[in-house]
């Protein structure tokens, strides 16, 4: 690249900078940078415009277009040339825009007279903030070197805009970060809350964008950039024991500290009169963008290893590190792009709710959060470049929506309803030591889903008769490597202390699919949700299920043991686990180990084949426990993380609710417990239908025993299943409508 021209773009910038650090209001800012841009383009036209709000661009200055449509102009994202640019986060570089795809003439902008144009994206971190257009009347396309020095001049004015350079009246040039915001996502665990943003990544902000001193900024690059790499180097060194996983993602962040073209774009980047730091975050937002649009897997991981490496290149750069000197807030929601179970359970209970960039429904953290009882969204695009630490947020967790610097109406309202809850609570208390029997006197157990001692007091409070669900692979998910068998056993002997006499239903080793341990050998497979996971993985690893049951054995010390076994799709798979039970049980006698005094073994029943399965299965299992949110995914073909198609399905679908009506048929032929975990045991209406359909034993989050039990006390079951069958014969796809107006004359 010609020296002159990296000296004109260096010229530019400097011209820009001095037009920046004047007293201008935002506008007379941004009218100078159109102006400076144009003139030294070359270009008859400039223009800047910005977002208005998530679908809107807005016209917010121009030199040589007309003046009154400043302000006045506005498109859709998608519309015209400079609607594409946003859509696309690519830039159109056109001789002939009026024949141009998607061109939109504005008659009152007055451009029918420039040929030519160029629009750039205006974006940071992958955010679209804007675009930057220059248009000419003679017919040419833009040169490389041209386009360049514009992404460059894109880059600081989305920095400026970012520090709130430009602001000024209307939407499109309000301060960021000051606006109330509501964003949509994903709910992993319900609940409301209420709370100030504690980002788990600070954000890294770079307040000098463009350089003085191109040489010594280079020289700053490098250096950075030699730090990173001794630091990765030391990283690699200190997790040889580590396994293949974490190794493939070291030497990845390896490979990045190394790449020459990586180098070498930040380099020529400096040269067009970036600071070290803007160059850096300049690679980082087109990787953002390329990742927002990849669709392979294994791209989109690599691209998040090279947004990490950045992240941890700017620290350096800047000096801004995990410790700003911020106080956590006594009320804090959590922000993260994503975090694992140990970070999160670092937290503990003092997180009032958690969101998430991205996340899912059945992550670890999910599950920690549902351990904790912290309500969680997942999947909230631009939180983490949206809120600042201190933020007041409300998290809707029954909806999926977080409201951000909400106005003084949403609060209120937002207040009423967490007001509402707690009245509830007041009166589920009065009704938590009764046994929940329904008005024609069925009597219905209600016990709770646990998986960390922390779960255990809810035991008491809640009204639990017991622990239906004990996740054990959270002992093993938290560590970076297998725990000790003697580990184990003291942690299960705590957990069945804390019981006391109550039941505790423990589920062994429930590993695959989106639960994977990080020591252990990943596997390469298409659709990991049908693949080799929790019981196949135990009956194929026979060593880690015998330690589990040696465990479970000796931490019971002479109590009852209940064992059931996950994802048992077929009666051989559960007889090959009891025998394995059996086996180690016979060990412990002959080893002089106390053995349990008694001993449970049941089958989860997730998938439709087992409940198919020979009436020999029924008579042999000592319970079922109908492992409702893998069972729906399975029977509709609908995974439970696509929002396209989770949503279509019902659990109170008449093809479901006959399902599980032959497995309770099955059961009591053989007069064999049956239960039903999972979220739909904790949904009130779910469960009163389901207990209509005859089961008797229902495991949910402690939160939601008050509100089921206080319901199924008011409900006749009797007339409940004749409105279920009613709805059935009368061919309706879902007996929910016919149940609510049930449920509402009562």
């Amino acid at each position: 690249m010609a020296e002159n021209t990296e000296s004109e773009s260096r010229k530019l910038l400097g011209r820009l900078r001095e037009a920046m650090a004047g007293d201008d209001a935002g506008q007379a800012r941004l009218d100078k940078i159109t102006q400076l841009i144009a003139d030294s383009m070359g270009t008859e036209v400039c223009s800047i415009y910005l977002f208005r709000d998530e679908e809107t661009l807005e016209l917010c200055a121009t030199e040589g277009l007309n003046r009154e449509s400043v302000h006045q102009t506005r498109m859709r994202v998608g519309e015209g040339l400079v609607g594409r640019v946003a859509r696309s986060g690519k830039v159109v570089n056109t001789a002939d825009a009026p024949n141009a795809r998607g061109f939109r003439y504005m008659p009152e902008t007055g451009e029918e007279a420039f040929s030519s144009f160029l629009g750039i994206p205006i974006q940071r971190l992958g955010e679209m903030m804007g675009v930057l257009v220059v248009q000419s009347r003679d017919s040419r396309e833009y040169t490389e070197d041209a386009v360049y020095a514009l992404e460059v001049v894109a880059m600081v004015i989305a920095e400026m805009t970012e520090l709130g350079a430009f602001v000024g009246e209307g939407a499109a040039m309000s301060a960021l970060h000051q606006q109330p915001v509501q964003l949509e996502g994903g709910v992993a665990q319900e609940g409301a809350a209420e709370g100030h943003i504690w980002l788990h990544e600070p954000r890294v902000v770079v307040t000098n964008p463009i350089a003085d001193d191109p040489h010594r900024e280079l020289e700053r690059l490098q250096e950075a950039v030699d730090e990173l790499r001794v630091g990765v180097d030391k990283m690699l060194e200190g997790a040889r024991s580590a396994d293949k996983e974490q190794l493939q993602v070291l030497e990845t962040y390896r490979m990045f500290a190394n790449s020459k073209g990586w180098m070498r774009r930040m380099e020529e980047d400096i040269a067009r009169g970036l600071s070290a730091e803007a160059a850096v975050e300049k690679e980082q937002s087109l990787a953002r963008g390329r990742m927002a649009k990849a669709q392979d897997a294994y791209l989109r991981e690599r691209l998040s290893d090279l947004d990490d490496l950045s992240n941890r290149l700017l620290r350096i750069l800047t000096g801004q590190g995990r410790e700003t000197g911020a106080e956590m807030p006594d009320d804090p929601i959590l922000v993260a792009r994503n975090i694992g179970p140990a970070e999160l359970l670092d937290y503990g209970r003092k997180l009032k709710g958690i969101i998430l960039e991205e996340g899912s429904v059945g992550s670890h953290a999910a599950i920690v959060a549902r351990a904790l009882a912290i309500p969680l969204v997942v999947h909230v695009g631009r939180i983490t470049t949206e809120a600042l630490n201190g933020d007041h947020v409300l998290v809707d967790g029954d909806v999926g929506t977080v409201h951000l610097r909400p106005d003084d109406p949403v609060t209120s309202a937002f207040r009423d309803k967490i007001a509402m809850q707690a009245q509830a609570k007041e009166r589920y208390a009065s009704i938590r030591d009764k046994e929940a029997v329904t008005v024609d006197g069925k009597r219905i157990h209600m016990m709770m889903n646990a998986g960390l001692m922390a779960d255990l007091p809810s035991l008491g409070t809640s009204g639990a008769e017991g622990v239906g669900l004990f996740r054990t692979e959270l002992q093993f998910l938290i560590r970076n490597q297998m725990p000790k068998r003697a580990e184990l056993v003291e942690s299960y002997e705590r957990v069945l202390t804390a019981a006391g006499e109550k039941r505790v239903v423990f589920r062994t080793l429930d590993i695959g699919s989106d639960k994977v341990l990080p020591y252990m050998k990943p596997t390469d497979e298409p659709n990991p949700a049908l693949g080799w996971r929790a019981i196949r993985v135990g009956l194929d690893k026979p060593g880690v299920m015998r330690m589990q049951l040696q465990a479970l054995m000796r931490a019971a010390k002479g109590r009852p043991l209940t064992i059931m076994f996950p994802f048992v799709a077929q009666f051989e798979e559960y007889r090959q686990a009891r025998r394995e039970v059996d086996k180690t049980l016979e060990r412990e006698r002959k080893l002089g180990h106390v053995l349990p005094e008694s001993i449970e073994v049941g089958a989860m029943l997730e998938t439709p084949s087992l409940g198919f399965a020979p009436l020999k299965f029924f008579e042999e299992v000592d319970f079922v426990s109908i492992g409702g949110n893998d069972l729906k995914q399975f029977f509709f073909a609908a995974d439970r993380e696509n929002e396209r198609v989770r949503k279509r399905y019902d659990t109170l679908n008449a093809s479901f609710l006959s399902f599980i009506e032959r497995v309770v048929e099955r059961c009591d032929m053989c007069d064999t417990p049956l239960s039903f975990c999972g979220e739909d045991a904790g949904r009130p209406i779910e469960a009163v239908c389901l207990a209509a359909m005859g089961i008797r034993y229902l495991s949910m989050r402690p939160a939601s025993i008050g509100p089921v039990k206080s319901l199924m006390m008011r409900v006749d079951l009797g007339e409940l299943r004749k409105v279920i069958s009613d709805a059935r014969h009368r061919g309706e796809q879902s007996v929910r409508p016919s149940v609510i107006r049930y449920l509402r004359e009562l």
